[in-house]
């Protein structure tokens, strides 16, 4: 028998979910969204403009909601009362919010289409509204999994930080959803409303993914490299 070689070559890791590809899906897709929906660009745009970069944008979102949900691990565990086992608030919270990104790539593919108020309420705002409560329940998931390896309110830690710009951003999308209920005229209830909210929420994402990016903890071990002591940040 011969020996198998140690030097071949590694496997592509492009393709390795991770948590920096994750957050980056997240910043980049919230870009798109904030653009097109900035107070004042938006009217340059235009609603084929804005509708384009949000569907581009909602693709970032898909993205990152499935190396979110790949990464939040087990989806049950074991428990001590019946029926013996839970479903994780971790990976509950990831789906969720995985299941909303895939909502509105559905709501911002048929924004490029519809016509008719028919297709924009059923394959427009339906979706998107879809999304929002999602996202909703999904922030709410967040707290009770940031609660269960820490403390329901954690003022002093970045991931609390992040979980609750995420959650506010959640509120912005769902108001946002208000707004752009689609009236029998054909309109929006309230235009304003829709892309304001729009826009605050695609900040809060962006902002949520920024403060646990890897990159900054890399930064910090770095920066403390040498030193006879690390110090806490709380």
């Amino acid at each position: 028998m011969t020996t198998p070689t140690m030097n071949a070559t590694p496997p592509r890791r492009i393709f390795v979910p991770t948590v920096t590809k994750q957050c980056w899906g997240f910043m980049i897709g919230s870009a798109f969204f904030a653009i097109g929906s900035a107070p004042g660009l938006s009217d340059l745009l235009g609603s084929s403009g804005s509708n384009l970069l949000f569907f581009i944008g909602a693709w970032f979102f898909t993205t990152a909601g499935l190396i979110q949900l790949f990464l939040s691990g087990a989806i049950s565990v074991n428990v001590d009362y019946a029926p013996g086992r839970m479903v994780r608030a971790e990976w509950l919270a990831a789906a969720t919010q995985s299941f909303g990104t895939i909502m509105f790539n559905v709501s911002t593919t048929a924004a490029l289409h519809a016509t008719s108020i028919t297709a924009q309420e059923e394959f427009v705002w339906n979706p998107d509204a879809g999304g929002s409560v999602a996202f909703l329940v999904s922030g709410v998931l967040a707290f009770i999994a940031y609660a269960h390896i820490a403390k329901l309110v954690d003022l002093g830690k970045r991931a609390w930080w992040s979980v609750f710009i995420n959650f506010v951003g959640c509120v912005a999308f769902g108001i946002s959803a208000v707004g752009a209920y689609i009236l029998p005229s054909g309109d929006s209830l309230n235009d304003g409303l829709a892309n304001n909210g729009t826009f605050i929420g695609a900040l809060c994402f962006l902002f949520a993914s920024l403060l646990v990016l890897p990159a900054w903890d890399r930064t910090r071990r770095h920066a403390t490299a040498g030193r006879d002591y690390e110090p806490v940040v709380q």
